[in-house]
């Protein structure tokens, strides 16, 4: 089903083209799946805020997107900086306002600076915890890296979770599948919870081993939520991509 026009929901100022996305996908997302929200009373209204959100898909982004800017917010995402050179969508996305993370070169610090100033210009920022497509046979939130962390900790912003299920039946997960864009629509659910307390970490140096307890604190939350969303258990150990493998110990690299 169409849903309504995002400015009936949403007055935040937005880049023309970053409208133009929320157009095309308004018209285009109802032909894949058949969305189901909840929680959207946790999205702040205005103000600075941080979304952490699980990643199963390629069209998390999407899925995601869809859900915050009819809940009233245009979110700014931190996404490998690789896109930013795929033609057309680079320039379209750059247009949008969003942020590249530049991993694994000198550049590596700029995404948490411009999410910085996001946050400090009132905005909300949308980011991933694991930093990448989860590698979970299952689908379970994978051990993270620390720029989540670091952002909500340097920020105080607030931290919404933010759960997926669905979106990889569209795509597929960390392997792109074609098969789901035919057959019947999929059914896909974005559920909010509320923020996420961080007070017992406020004040406290941004150590490494801090950084890996509130990214933890951070999964942890997210794994709850998909176990609630879905009836399923979750596994005992947590999937590290490094390793391969399930394993208990759950600290992350450096963003």
């Amino acid at each position: 089903m169409l849903k309504p026009h995002f400015d009936e929901t949403n007055r935040e100022p937005a880049p023309r083209a970053y409208r133009a996305l929320a157009a095309i996908a308004r018209l285009v997302i109802p032909l894949r799946a058949r969305t189901r929200w909840s929680g959207q009373q946790h999205i702040p209204t205005s103000g600075p805020a941080i979304v952490v959100a699980n990643h199963i898909s390629n069209v998390d982004p999407v899925l995601l997107g869809e859900f915050l800017i009819w809940n009233g917010r245009w979110p700014r995402f931190l996404g490998k900086a690789s896109i930013w050179k795929v033609p057309v969508l680079g320039w379209i996305i750059a247009k949008a306002d969003q942020i590249p993370v530049y991993r694994d070169s000198q550049r590596a610090a700029e995404s948490l600076v411009h999410a910085t100033e996001a946050l400090d210009a009132g905005k909300l920022v949308a980011i991933y915890p694991e930093g990448t497509i989860t590698a979970d046979p299952d689908g379970w939130p994978m051990t993270g890296r620390r720029g989540a962390a670091t952002l909500a900790l340097a920020s105080g912003a607030p931290v919404i979770p933010v759960v997926q299920v669905g979106a990889d039946q569209i795509l597929g997960g960390r392997h792109v599948s074609l098969r789901g864009l035919f057959g019947r629509r999929k059914d896909v659910s974005v559920t909010a919870g509320p923020p996420i307390d961080l007070t017992r970490y406020l004040g406290l140096e941004p150590t490494k081993q801090v950084l890996d307890e509130v990214t933890d604190l951070f999964l942890d939350t997210l794994t709850s939520m998909r176990a609630q969303v879905t009836g399923l258990t979750p596994p005992a150990g947590r999937f590290d991509l490094r390793q391969g493998r399930r394993v208990e110990q759950v600290t992350g690299p450096d963003e």
